[in-house]
């Protein structure tokens, strides 16, 4: 199995990130293992996502993710020129507090 794992940087704030996650509320991602969203000392929000696929991946971000971000863009003012550009990552283990592990 291969890791579909990036990081990008989010033209959005932690208020902006929250309302966003509100909006997706709790639901099924299938396909993703983790995100993590990360704030720097600045207050610049990016993510880590570690999915499945890229397919799995696609298909969250256009029936969970972009339906979510759009309005809270549009409400704030923030028009980005296009999807912000994921940088790839090489993933050799993902493992879980429970001692489990998942690897490529």
């Amino acid at each position: 199995m291969t890791f579909y794992a990036w990081t990008q940087d989010v033209p959005v704030d932690a208020e902006a990130y929250a309302d966003i996650i509100g909006r997706m509320g709790r639901t099924p991602m299938p396909g993703l293992i983790v995100h993590l969203a990360i704030r720097d000392e600045g207050g610049a929000v990016s993510y880590l996502d570690v999915w499945e696929s890229e397919q799995a991946c696609d298909a969250a971000f256009a029936s969970v993710v972009h339906p979510a971000v759009g309005p809270v863009l549009a409400e704030r003012g923030i028009r980005p020129a296009g999807e912000p550009v994921r940088t790839a990552i090489d993933v050799l283990d993902v493992r879980f507090g429970d001692g489990s592990s998942r690897q490529p």
